[in-house]
């Protein structure tokens, strides 16, 4: 059953709880599709009167901010080990490649990568317990973390709604059109996007460039 398919049999009280609690997961540091649960969740509430954007806005916003929060605390707690011990669970998410390269970019934008990185899948994982291992002030991490929080989730279900009502005279004229549209874009995009992850890690793996020992990258995140 496709995702939308099912969250329109689940009341939307449940809808909400399950956005927040995805995401918080996601951002937590485990590997979760909290962007398709909400991207698909507001075009649902587009559709459905029943369901308050302003609500599941506000749900996706708690759990991305308290979900990072969590993932800083574990990161600054479990140390490299706590890489380590994901990268053999998780070996496509949490791999040596994709050490490097969120290390990498830590190292070049500290703060603003737990920004920006909101917007990155591999990132998005990443950023909490990445930050709290490099020992990134708490600070310039709770920041970037509640700014880049309301900006994503609170974007992403206002431009998706939005998006959606527009929409909605058209889909349903077209609807079998539109929705094979959809899913061939979102596959051109997936696999895009998935290439040049690979080639980027592949690019710092032969860049020669350890992953840096922790006190150098501590002092480096925290300046």
């Amino acid at each position: 059953m496709h995702i939308q398919e099912w969250l329109e049999t689940i009341p939307a009280v449940s809808i909400y709880l399950l956005v927040g609690l995805v995401i918080g997961l996601e951002s937590l540091g485990i590997p979760l599709p909290g962007e398709i649960i909400l991207v698909s969740s507001a075009l649902l509430a587009s559709q459905h009167g029943e369901i308050d954007p302003v609500v599941l806005g506000l749900c996706a916003i708690t759990g991305a901010i308290v979900g990072d929060s969590i993932g800083y605390a574990i990161g600054r707690r479990g140390g490299k080990p706590l890489l380590e011990r994901l990268g053999r669970r998780f070996p496509k998410h949490f791999g040596p490649q994709q050490v490097a390269l969120a290390e990498r970019s830590f190292e070049k934008w500290g703060m603003w990568a737990v920004f920006f990185g909101r917007f990155v899948a591999l990132l998005r994982i990443f950023a909490g317990p990445l930050a709290g291992v490099l020992h990134m002030p708490y600070w310039r991490f709770l920041v970037a973390n509640v700014l880049g929080g309301i900006l994503w989730a609170g974007g992403t279900t206002a431009v998706i709604y939005s998006v959606g009502i527009v929409a909605e005279p058209w889909l349903k004229r077209f609807s079998w059109l539109a929705l094979g549209l959809a899913v061939l874009f979102g596959l051109v995009v997936t696999l895009v996007v998935r290439s040049r992850m690979k080639k980027a890690a592949e690019a710092a793996g032969a860049g020669g460039a350890e992953i840096p020992a922790q006190p150098t990258a501590r002092a480096t995140v925290g300046e």
